[in-house]
């Protein structure tokens, strides 16, 4: 196994190499990454359900002396992740290639989306699906600093879709109003990237407490809160920007309310029926004649 590129990179590339235990371990380790080995050697065989020997022996073929070796280099990694707009302006723009911005933005974003469509597990959105399109259970959306307008774009839409659908305010004041009523079955969407924001943690945390699901869409390093979630739905979003790119995750959300949608289609229609009624007698949109 090569010692070169990402410890993710590192990971991915050597599957074919492993021992059953190993692989076992090394797909742990990608699917929850990098929460899944910032804890103790116990605590990560235990995840895993492998021995601890498993573990050394994994981060020994990785190039590494030993798991603190292995620990160190991952969260400097983790560092390096959760850098600053400023920090990623300076990283990007200093070795920008000579090419127009659109171009560079545009091969950036399409790279972004098709290595998160090649990690998506269709059987796991497809469950995400089929719990959104349950309207038994209601649904609470919310997003951080950044994100907060993906999660108002998703119950804007959803709303149309299905019944009992909230965004959650970006105020922390309305927080424990808006999760009194959350209860076992309910469903919490969360969207979280870097820098991770304590907030979503922690009403994730309490909702979870309280019985709801939690469904999060995130980066590829993982929010701390994808330890939570039932379903966990990573999106690459690095771009040659100070900010980064959150288009893969819109793909993702937009994909997502079609699967509901197609799930509750008699309803949904006839929910769009009235709606469109309203709008009508509302004289809301402006008619060309």
């Amino acid at each position: 196994m090569t010692d070169q590129g990402t410890i993710e990179a590192r990971l991915s590339g050597g599957l074919a190499s492993l021992t059953r235990a190993e692989r076992q371990l090394a797909t742990h380790v990608l699917a929850n990454y990098p929460v899944a080995a910032l804890g103790s050697i116990t605590a990560l065989a235990k995840a895993a359900d492998v021995s601890t020997p498993t573990v050394v022996r994994l981060v020994q073929k990785l190039g590494f002396k030993g798991y603190p070796d292995f620990q160190a280099s991952l969260r400097a990694e983790v560092e390096e992740m959760l850098v600053s707009p400023l920090v990623k302006h300076d990283r990007w723009a200093s070795g920008a290639p000579d090419t127009h911005i659109l171009n560079r933005f545009a091969d950036a974003v399409m790279g972004n989306l098709q290595a998160t469509l090649s990690r998506i597990d269709h059987a796991e959105f497809d469950a995400a699906c089929d719990l959104l399109a349950d309207t038994s259970r209601r649904v609470t959306a919310l997003g951080g600093r950044i994100t907060h307008a993906i999660a108002d774009y998703f119950v804007t839409h959803m709303k149309v879709v299905r019944p009992d659908v909230a965004l959650m305010s970006e105020l922390s004041g309305a927080w424990p109003a808006a999760l009194i009523d959350v209860g076992p079955g309910d469903v919490l969407v969360a969207f979280d990237i870097r820098r991770y924001e304590n907030s979503v943690l922690g009403i994730c945390e309490m909702a979870v407490e309280q019985g709801a699901e939690v469904v999060l869409f995130t980066d590829q390093w993982l929010s701390p809160a994808a330890s939570l979630a039932r379903h966990s739905f990573a999106a690459h979003v690095e771009a040659p920007s100070a900010w980064d790119s959150t288009v893969s995750i819109q793909v993702l959300v937009e994909t997502l309310m079609a699967g509901v949608e197609a799930r509750t289609w008699p309803q949904t229609e006839a929910r769009m029926k009235r709606l469109e009624g309203l709008y009508d007698r509302a004289r809301f949109f402006r008619r060309f004649k």
